[in-house]
């Protein structure tokens, strides 16, 4: 492993699990490789470059009809982003949409972010009085407008936080699909379901895209709280467009490539080229943090007693697009090898690498909680039992607490270690849709 650091940059550093022994004929190589960043100092590619860094964010607020229904999720609304415009750090560029069929700026407006300050803050406050509910909900002309609004800064850091309260409506699924597609490496975004009228797959869909995240807030009484959080995390992003890059030798082919925690999210579709058998799989922002990812490579296959470098991972700062500040060469930031070995050692060759079983594990975890609540809709009692069992036995197995909680609230638990349980007969809307919704967030492997 070896590790790269600038002065005033934070230090990434990447650690490869694996069991790089496979048997005669093996070709499947299987690591988990855990990314840290530490250290707390600015470093996107303007700073890289000896320019401050800078963060720009826009809040995105449904405010179609239905925000009314009950009127505490239009107050909650407000007070929510009120407290977030609180959390932002001076110098930060901001702007507020309000969202329904159309999109609509509420602050600064013209087409323009704001400087936050003790000044703008206020104004941006008062703003909010003009958040009103009416119309439906086309959330892809939200997007459009906010990745307008942050094509107008030099922010490294671009992030966006949107909240609806309920379905996609007013725009073709495709239309949806396509914005994403366009704003996708233009910014990340956390996305908010409160109440129980959203569609899950919507949001996760969202977040997923945009490299964010996306929770539910059954209560509108908790939106500050969870926009405070949000905001905080925000602003302690420090790097941007941070990569992982893959290399394989000739004759190699990269299977996929999942983050797998904090939460399962598959990048093997959105690999781009970066040179020769070289490719690029967006992180997104950095703070100070760790995150763990999946790597499958199927190598040519070999004697007894050869090895092979199967793959070079590296943590980087691509060049910058052309007119941005900081584009010059790519910037390696942390690097770790994938080895292979081949053996007639039968031991070896079987063993399994503890972080490559548990990730493998909480990767079924999410599917099967994802099938199950899917056969329980249509009505496949048998279905949902077999694939809600074996989540929770999963679930225990691995100490993820959280999950094994949630999933208490939709089956009653007869044997948590066999699998077996019985669906409950009548289950809260915010239950089921809270499942759905953090099946994906996963536990660390527990330290021996």
């Amino acid at each position: 492993m070896a590790n790269f650091a600038k002065p005033s940059v934070p230090r990434f550093t990447a650690e490869v699990y694996q069991n790089e022994f496979l048997p005669v004929g093996g070709r499947d190589v299987h690591a988990i490789v855990t990314v840290t960043s530490t250290g707390g100092a600015t470093a996107t590619r303007a700073a890289l470059a000896g320019v401050a860094g800078s963060t720009a964010v826009v809040i995105m607020v449904d405010c179609s009809g239905s925000m009314e229904y009950p009127p505490t999720k239009m107050q909650g609304a407000r007070q929510a982003t009120a407290a977030a415009i609180d959390t932002l750090r001076d110098g930060t560029s901001f702007a507020v949409i309000a969202g329904t069929h159309e999109a609509r700026e509420v602050y600064p407006g013209q087409g323009r972010l704001a400087v936050a300050d003790a000044t703008t803050r206020a104004r941006a406050k008062e703003a909010l009085h003009r958040l009103t509910s009416g119309g439906g909900t086309a959330i892809g002309t939200w997007l459009r407008l906010a990745d307008g609004l942050l094509s107008n800064t030099t922010a490294a850091i671009r992030h966006g936080i949107l909240l609806t309260d309920g379905r996609n409506e007013h725009e073709e699924p495709e239309r949806l699909r396509a914005t994403l597609d366009a704003c996708a490496g233009r910014f990340t975004c956390d996305a908010r379901g409160v109440g129980t009228d959203w569609e899950v797959a919507e949001v996760t869909g969202i977040a997923g895209a945009l490299l964010g995240t996306a929770d539910i807030v059954a209560d509108p009484a908790h939106l500050a709280e969870d926009f405070t959080r949000m905001m905080e995390n925000a602003m302690g992003k420090e790097v941007a467009d941070v990569v992982l890059r893959v290399w394989t030798p000739v004759g190699a082919e990269i299977l996929f490539v999942k983050q797998v925690a904090p939460a399962v999210l598959d990048l093997t579709g959105r690999r781009t080229a970066a040179g020769p058998r070289a490719g690029d799989y967006p992180t997104g922002s950095w703070g100070d943090e760790s995150r763990e990812y999946h790597l499958c490579v199927r190598v040519p296959a070999a004697a007894v007693g050869q090895e092979m470098l199967a793959a070079r991972i590296s943590l980087a700062l691509p060049a910058a697009v052309p007119g941005q500040a900081g584009s010059g060469s790519a910037s390696v930031l942390a690097q770790g090898l994938v080895r292979a070995v081949w053996t007639d050692d039968l031991a070896a060759s079987t063993a399994i690498s503890p972080q490559v079983a548990h990730y493998t594990g909480q990767a079924e975890l999410a599917q099967v909680i994802q099938q199950g609540l899917q056969a329980r809709k249509l009505g496949d009692i048998g279905g949902a039992t077999a694939k809600l069992g074996r989540a929770v036995q999963l679930a225990v197995t691995s100490g993820n607490e959280d999950t094994a909680k949630l999933l208490a609230k939709v089956v009653d638990v007869v044997d948590a270690a066999a699998g077996t349980v019985r669906l409950k007969a009548k289950v809260a809307d915010a239950d089921e849709m809270t499942l759905e919704t953090r099946s994906t967030q996963t536990v660390r492997v527990k330290k021996s």
